[in-house]
């Protein structure tokens, strides 16, 4: 990611045509990821990466931290910028937890509790459009799962629960036989 963040529009087209760069795509995405979270980082701090200007500067940056960003083009490592002071900054383009996210995470969540391997899963999240999910995700995903099934079970059950008592009984019967025990001719 050291070397993408300084690559510009002109280094992904140079690469392309040398034949150097086989996932164009994904670079391209990674390239407007990062453009659209300087613009934004930008207008939020008041100031561009290195500018001097005190007048309308609302705070600095404060170096990045990494998120992996799984899209349908692989799996993307963003580096997103921070501010010293004031709300954290969220790229736009990165809702919390997209569907298509959603989608995969359930995927992974409903094979953990089926008992599918962490390969199976892994083939799974092909199948879904992404180039695989590592064994530290999903590790990492169902310990989120034993967290909150272990909060659900240790939750305190206060206040009153209506609830529906039923009773049935059920009864045993021959079904009738066509002609009661006469042939039919």
């Amino acid at each position: 990611m050291a070397d993408g963040q300084s690559m510009t529009v002109a280094d992904v087209v140079a690469q392309v045509r040398d034949g150097r760069l086989e996932d164009f795509v994904r670079e391209a995405v990674a390239l407007v990821a990062r453009e659209v979270m300087e613009a934004e980082i930008s207008a939020e701090i008041g100031a561009e990466l290195g500018e001097v200007a005190p007048e309308r500067r609302l705070t600095h940056r404060n170096g990045y931290r990494e998120r992996a960003w799984e899209t349908r083009v692989g799996e993307i490592d963003l580096l997103i910028p921070k501010k010293r002071q004031g709300p954290a900054y969220f790229p736009s383009f990165l809702e919390p937890r997209r569907r298509s996210e959603q989608a995969i995470v359930a995927v992974v969540l409903e094979a953990y509790v089926n008992g599918v391997s962490t390969r199976k899963v892994d083939r799974l999240v092909e199948q879904l459009g992404i180039d695989g999910m590592t064994k530290d995700r999903v590790s990492a995903l169902c310990r989120a799962l034993d967290e909150q099934v272990e909060a659900f079970r240790q939750r305190p059950l206060e206040g009153a629960y209506p609830y529906l008592w039923l009773d049935a009984k059920q009864v045993k019967v021959r079904p009738r036989s066509v002609g009661c025990g006469r042939r039919e001719r």
